[in-house]
């Protein structure tokens, strides 16, 4: 698992970020996104859906896991 720590940052940079390192993990591997803007919740999820992503869920506040599928 990567962690990218974009507390404090305005979406769209904490979904950039993600699909910038999303590479970096093996297939199952897992991005844990650390993000304060209320954005990233609708934002991460939905960029999930349209790249063949996983979302895991938010395992506690400002936190979402992505599995990656593909």
């Amino acid at each position: 698992m990567i962690e990218l720590d974009c507390l404090g940052k305005r979406c769209p940079l904490p979904v950039i970020e993600l699909a910038r390192r999303i590479g970096s993990v093996e297939i199952g591997g897992v991005v844990r996104v650390l993000a304060d803007d209320p954005a990233a919740a609708i934002d991460i999820p939905a960029w999930c859906r349209m790249r063949g992503q996983e979302y895991s869920g938010s395992p506690a506040p400002s936190t979402y896991d992505v599995r990656r599928l593909i």
